[in-house]
């Protein structure tokens, strides 16, 4: 370690503080969980991305579950689509935030407005200005929460334009990339549209608009807090902002004192924390990860953090797939000591293991015991009423026995 930095990191106090940071080293609560713990979570993520994917459930579902163990889904969802304390925005992908991050996304939608989001997007409003202009009053001119099936088709044309990768669906996902409409959703997760402003506390939406170099360091403060400890990249990739942005901003910050650098073992890169981060001397966590969750979103991050090699393998042929379609990493105290592929069998109310894999170096037992509690919780959760393992590894047998035991 001999580049010139603040502080000189080892590789598993880096585990420590990346694990902390995202809230994951917190007990549980023993009690019933409300809107504080939905918050605390928020406090400790930043952002939770969204995904449509439901092969055990959603997946924002499994990071809150991840944090705070058994909930009332019916109430997050409740309290995240009506409380006015969190709105939806393109930051990580499709993502939730609290309302008062959204002053510093606003210079991501103006640069989409420019042209810097998806081409057939950009194309597609420059072209067919007076369609995007008809389908954005009607969403504007609505009394309610409006869906996209509930929209008029401005052309004449037949059949339906609402679907899919149709212009009136690009059009609408145009809209919102550029902060023109809102997103609500429902108890199936299903989009209805309103005007942004209407989503925001007002005290919030009518704040001045930040400069963006202002906004651009405020993301990165976040991130930072969130990562624990992270390079140049695994910042950017929290908001999902250019490299080269996070590097113009960096010095100012250090410069100010509100990050210090770090060489941390291991890494050819210099790191980059908060001033208050604290360093752990142990951690107690366990803990099923969504393949969307925070901690283990940026693979590169997570390789070299963790020496976990990881790809979500959804798009991969069947046969191609090394571990399966829908793996989830499972955390024990610093380390990712597991991967495990689960499906929900909602009609036979069946939680299903199709595959367990145990990471190099680990104790079977031990992981094995506590991945057995974790996945006996995570079926509570999920209500249902039984938990099946297939196949004959030892690795398996194993399980299978924690999971029978009491």
């Amino acid at each position: 370690m001999n580049r010139k930095t603040d502080l000189e990191i080892d590789a598993v106090s880096a585990k420590r503080i990346a694990v902390a940071a995202q809230g994951l080293h917190r007990p549980r609560p023993k009690g019933k969980v409300d809107r504080r713990h939905f918050r605390r979570v928020f406090g400790d993520t930043g952002l939770v991305q969204l995904d449509s994917v439901q092969a055990v459930c959603r997946s924002h579902y499994l990071v809150f579950f991840s944090r705070l163990g058994k909930y009332d889904r019916f109430k997050l969802d409740d309290w995240i689509w009506q409380s006015g304390e969190i709105f939806e925005s393109w930051a990580h992908e499709a993502s939730i935030l609290p309302v008062e991050t959204e002053p510093f996304v606003r210079w991501k939608k103006s640069r989409a407005l420019e042209g810097e989001t998806w081409k057939g997007l950009f194309e597609l409003a420059n072209s067919q200005k007076k369609y995007v202009s008809d389908v954005k009053d009607q969403v504007l001119l609505s009394a309610s929460p409006i869906k996209a099936s509930e929209l008029s088709e401005p052309r004449s044309r037949s059949g339906s334009w609402w679907s899919g990768r149709s212009d009136g669906q690009k059009t609408l996902d145009w809209l919102f990339r550029i902060g023109e409409i809102g997103v609500k959703r429902d108890k199936n997760f299903s989009r209805s549209y309103v005007p942004f402003n209407s989503l925001i506390p007002n005290a919030t939406f009518s704040l001045p608009d930040p400069l963006e170099s202002e906004s651009i360091e405020q993301l990165i403060l976040i991130a930072a807090r969130c990562n624990g400890v992270g390079t140049v990249n695994d910042i950017a990739d929290y908001f999902r902002m250019k490299p080269s942005f996070v590097h113009k901003a960096i010095p100012s910050l250090l410069e100010k004192k509100k990050l210090l650098s770090a060489c941390v073992e291991g890494w050819g890169e210099n790191a980059y924390l908060l001033p208050s981060v604290s360093i752990p001397e142990k951690i107690v966590s366990r803990a099923l990860l969504s393949p969307f969750d925070s901690l283990v979103w940026c693979r590169p991050r997570l390789e070299r953090l963790f020496d976990f090699k990881y790809r979500l393998e959804i798009y991969v042929p069947q046969e191609k797939r090394k571990y399966g379609y829908y793996v989830l990493p499972f955390l024990l105290n610093e380390n990712l000591v597991a991967r495990v592929d689960l499906k929900t069998v909602r009609s036979e109310g069946k939680l299903l293991i199709k595959g367990v894999y145990l990471e190099a170096g680990t104790e079977p037992e031990m992981v094995l015991s506590e991945l057995a509690e974790e996945i006996k919780e995570l079926s509570s959760f999920l209500n249902l009423s039984e938990v099946s393992i297939s196949g004959r590894s030892k690795t398996v047998v194993l399980l299978r026995s924690f999971l029978d035991s009491n």
